[in-house]
């Protein structure tokens, strides 16, 4: 059995060569050459897996080690049958943490408090009802939009897209990437939903790019009526750099790419692999993941606002303005930034010891995931 693989995927050298012979390619340059007679593909988002990739090879089985599948053509795929699976969920955690520390930069840099402000939602899957948790610890006004839960689970608890746009002041996208049909995301947020959002008001994106129509974004942010964090790009790694230049945070797409996320991801491609072939190995999970530099975080709370605690602890787990400032003076290498992240581990693996913390506070902390220790 042959296997080819993203050789940037972690945790998966030596696992499956017992089994199989396994190429390790990089991801952007796969090619039909290099899966002429390869049973399965792991992938990662870079290698577009259709026709021109697919067509006369043995390709049976194709795992991405990623939440998204919008490389796959999943029509293709069906009619030649060949069975795909992708990574829901995976990162949810990681990407939840980008958002939180994103927040906490612009609530910071800005000098405005979060509690009371509006969170719009706009996706509520697996990152977006972490995200709903993050809002709820921090003492926000929040509203989900998501019209495919809508449709199945009734309106009840969900708002309308135009009505996120009104009253948001912090809109998050928690969207796949979907070019037709009744859920179509491509360019949702375009110049017309862009001029309804609310004066000042921020927007965060860590979907796709393409869910931003980016020339509308770069005019409203050059206009000063709206400010934005992006961690997805139309044209990546190629990202246009005047964008860059008006954004307020930016990172080369790396919300999930804690180490958790990542040992995820692959822990569920090998996982369903081995299904597919039975190998044997449907429970396999990576060993022990690299401990954080600080695992714990000694906390005194007794001349901290509630606020100013969550925001601590946030921006100890995951220093967002480290990637920012990578991104911006080397944007050139964007791919490279990817491939080589360093270690960035979520709020579980951190251990808080908090003095004098109140019980809403230990509350929330416990509810982002952190570990606590009282004094």
């Amino acid at each position: 059995m042959k296997i080819v693989a993203d050789d940037k995927i972690p945790y998966l050298k030596g696992v499956l060569e017992p089994f199989a012979q396994v190429s390790y390619l990089p991801g952007g340059r796969i090619g039909r050459s290099d899966v002429q007679d390869a049973d399965a593909l792991i992938t990662r988002t870079r290698t577009r897996c259709n026709a021109d990739l697919l067509e006369g090879t043995r390709v049976r089985f194709i795992a991405s080690a990623t939440i998204g599948f919008d490389h796959i053509d999943t029509e293709y795929c069906r009619q030649h049958q060949i069975t795909w699976t992708n990574a829901a969920g995976c990162n949810a955690g990681s990407v939840n943490q980008w958002v939180a520390a994103a927040l906490a930069t612009l609530a910071r840099r800005f000098r405005f408090t979060l509690g009371g402000k509006t969170l719009g939602i706009v996706g509520v899957g697996h990152v977006g009802s972490r995200v709903e948790s993050l809002a709820q610890a921090m003492g926000m006004r929040f509203l989900r939009n998501d019209p495919p839960r809508m449709r199945t689970e009734g309106a009840a608890g969900f708002v309308s897209l135009e009505q996120v746009l009104a009253e948001a002041d912090i809109i998050t996208l928690h969207v796949p990437l979907s070019l037709d049909g009744p859920d179509r995301t491509l360019r949702l947020v375009d110049r017309e939903r862009i001029a309804r959002m609310k004066p000042g008001a921020i927007l965060l994106n860590s979907s796709r790019g393409e869910v931003v129509d980016s020339a509308a974004l770069k005019e409203a942010l050059r206009s000063g009526t709206l400010r934005a964090a992006l961690d997805v790009w139309e044209n990546e790694p190629d990202i246009e750099v005047a964008l860059l230049d008006r954004v307020t945070l930016a990172t080369p797409h790396i919300a999930g790419y804690s180490a958790d996320g990542k040992a995820n991801g692959t822990a569920m491609s090998v996982q369903a692999v081995s299904r597919f072939f039975g190998l044997g190995l449907d429970e396999w999970y990576p060993g022990r993941l690299p401990a954080p530099q600080c695992p714990i975080l000694e906390m005194d709370c007794r001349s901290k606002t509630h606020e100013e605690v969550l925001l601590d602890a946030i921006q100890a787990t995951y220093d967002i303005g480290a990637d920012d400032d990578r991104l911006r003076k080397s944007v050139e290498t964007f791919e490279t930034q990817r491939g080589n992240y360093s270690v960035r581990r979520e709020f579980f693996a951190y251990r808080i010891q908090a003095a004098n913390a109140s019980d809403a506070t230990t509350h929330a902390l416990k509810s982002l995931g952190f570990q606590l220790s009282l004094e």
